[in-house]
């Protein structure tokens, strides 16, 4: 290890804890001791380890450093200018309106991966990173900064298993153990080695530190870069506020600015105009072309009966055939998403994630934080489990695909709780995402290819049953479209459907045709966007829309509907489950919850009179 200047690496981390206090006190907020407890790791990491280039963020041979205490911004920001990527001018502008430099970091900057800031994500998204980083044989490492209070968070030790059970060396968590959380005291206070045992069951490399001690830290550092075959804790004794009598390990003065923040500022010997000069990788080799060949898509035949779930996967074996720089990725249930066909033809892209949720929608979103194309998927009802991180990939930006499958009643015998009744509201409500329900096969299949190419957190909702294959192979479903059915100039009402009740909408205008009683039929395989256009044309021709949906009436297919004609005032009846399932065949599920053919026949002929 060469000599560094000690001196130096003092003095930077005291601008660090100067600037934080600055930008706090210049915003009226903020998290300024928990940013100067952290600031010797981070001085020495940037001026002796850190491999980066501001001026190419995307530069695959970068390192990664993720704030997971993302609260702790301030320090984040001060880095940013000690290294040139940012002004003082626009560090004062901390948590202002229209400021880059929001209270938790975001991909707003070019620097910043993911949105931090919800505790427990960072290193989860860190071990997709590593990963992703590995796959490509890039020489660039992962550094995660997290905070003691955070190790409480289950998505850490779901994080610590993978990357051990990996073996992942391009990793390294730097914990910052300060002793203080917001309220008082961390549930293992100072005791690092408390926290050394438990990622050392994971298989983790352990190093107990003085987080104050720049020659402890560059040690310890170094370690971590030159460990091989497992992934490297820095566990870090810290001082909350270090540096500054008045905060220095003292309770209640978690996220908030300092009462004297010119004594504190002299204390730490006044502001410094330091700088750092961040080592630079070496350029990159250009990445290979995304297209390797055409893309064809399975066929199934008019009249079969096929699962989505089963397009699903022999859709992404295909779309994995052509572009290669597709993954997968499955929690324990590849025989069930039929994502094994995926694993079988591209097992270097394929990552086993287990019964670990939040992991999987992690490692999704640092997969995508390297340029990646990330299907994950799972049962409709486990993404619940990972709400939190679905949310934040929406704050993210980040490019997600998200397959669930065995949705709604339909899946029969199993019961509730394995049934994806919320999923459609859940990520309807994501900022910027795309939630999209087929009911066919062929439908299915183009479905996920027009999935590949779409930004935010994209849900493709699959069924566990055959149903019939209603459109010919090769046809394209646009992302906000829908498909008309059935339509006349006599229909009374226009059912609204996707899924699994489409076919049931279509049977029961089949039998009230039979009877005199023409109704309109719409395949909303796009619940968000929605078509629009479409619905308010049926609102305006039949003046009645009846929604059916095999999910909660809150938040689903109905309100998307809803939502897109309520101003034209029609009439909207909403058929989707409203009481507790049980157990019973799915024919019988979709009559006991009144969404079924019977059901929309018994809905129209209330409506005649």
């Amino acid at each position: 290890m060469p000599e560094r200047d000690l001196q130096f690496l003092c003095d930077l981390a005291a601008q660090l804890r100067v600037d934080s206090i600055r930008a706090s006190e210049a915003a009226g907020s903020g998290h300024p001791t928990s940013s100067m407890s952290a600031a010797d790791l981070m001085a020495v990491l940037f001026s002796c380890h850190l491999t980066y280039d501001f001026a190419d963020p995307g530069n695959p041979r970068n390192d990664h450093l993720i704030f997971s205490k993302g609260h702790a911004s301030p320090l984040l920001y001060s880095l940013y200018k000690a290294a040139g990527a940012i002004s003082d001018e626009e560090l004062l502008t901390f948590r202002k309106l229209g400021s880059r430099l929001e209270g938790h970091p975001t991909p707003r900057l070019p620097w910043v991966d993911v949105a931090t800031g919800s505790l427990g994500q960072g290193l989860p998204v860190g071990v997709g990173v590593a990963l992703a980083a590995r796959l490509e044989r890039s020489p660039s490492h992962v550094w995660v900064l997290c905070g003691d209070s955070e190790l409480a968070e289950g998505s850490v030790w779901e994080a610590a298993e993978h990357a051990g059970q990996e073996g992942l060396a391009g990793l390294t968590a730097i914990i910052d153990v300060n002793r203080l959380g917001q309220r008082g005291p961390t549930r293992h206070g100072w005791d690092t080695g408390a926290y050394a045992r438990r990622f050392g069951a994971f298989g983790w490399h352990t190093i107990e530190i003085d987080g104050h001690d720049p020659g402890e830290i560059d040690y310890a550092l170094s370690d971590a870069a030159g460990t091989r075959r497992r992934p490297t804790v820095i566990l870090a004794r810290t001082r909350k506020g270090e540096g500054v009598n008045e905060v220095e390990n003292r309770e209640g003065a978690h996220g908030k600015p300092l009462k004297d923040p010119e004594r504190a500022i002299t204390e730490l010997g006044g502001e410094r105009r330091l700088t750092v000069e961040v080592r630079r990788p070496d350029p990159a080799d250009p990445r290979p072309p995304r297209e390797l060949a055409s893309l064809k898509l399975p066929e199934f035949e008019r009249g079969q009966s096929v699962a989505t779930r089963t397009a699903y996967g022999e859709a992404l074996a295909a779309l994995g055939a052509a572009r290669a720089d597709v993954v997968a990725l499955d929690g324990e249930v590849a025989d069930s998403t039929k994502t094994e066909r995926f694993a079988e033809l591209f097992p270097e892209r394929f990552v086993e994630c287990y019964i670990a949720e939040q992991q999987l929608v992690a490692a999704a979103m640092g997969f995508q934080a390297r340029g990646w194309v990330p299907y994950a998927a799972t049962f409709a009802a486990f993404f619940s489990r990972a709400f939190d991180f679905i949310r934040m990939a929406g704050v993210s930006g980040s490019d997600l695909r998200l397959i669930g499958s065995h949705a709604g009643v339909a899946i029969g015998e199993d019961g509730p709780s394995q049934m994806g009744l919320e999923d459609l509201a859940m990520v309807r409500a994501v900022h910027g995402s795309t939630v999209l329900y087929p009911c066919d096969a062929n439908q299915a299949a183009a479905l996920v290819a027009e999935m590949a190419d779409l930004d935010g957190v994209s849900y493709l909702r699959t069924t566990r049953g055959d149903t019939p294959v209603i459109y010919p192979a090769g046809e394209r479903f646009p992302v906000g479209g829908s498909r008309v059915l059935r339509r006349s100039t006599e229909d009374r009402a226009t059912v609204v459907a996707a899924g699994v009740t489409v076919h049931e909408a279509l049977a029961a205008a089949d039998e009230l045709a039979k009877e005199g009683l023409a109704v309109g039929v719409i395949d909303l395989y796009s619940v968000k966007p929605v078509d629009v256009a479409a619905l308010r044309e049926a609102a305006i021709t039949t003046g009645t829309l009846i929604t059916v949906e095999d999910h909660r009436a809150e938040g689903g297919l109905g309100d998307a509907v809803l939502d897109a004609v309520a101003e034209l005032g029609p009439r909207v009846i909403k058929l989707a489950v409203r009481g507790l399932p049980g157990s019973a065949t799915p024919a019988e599920q979709l009559a006991e919850a009144g969404i079924d053919r019977s059901a929309i026949v018994s809905a129209v002929r209330r409506l005649a009179g």
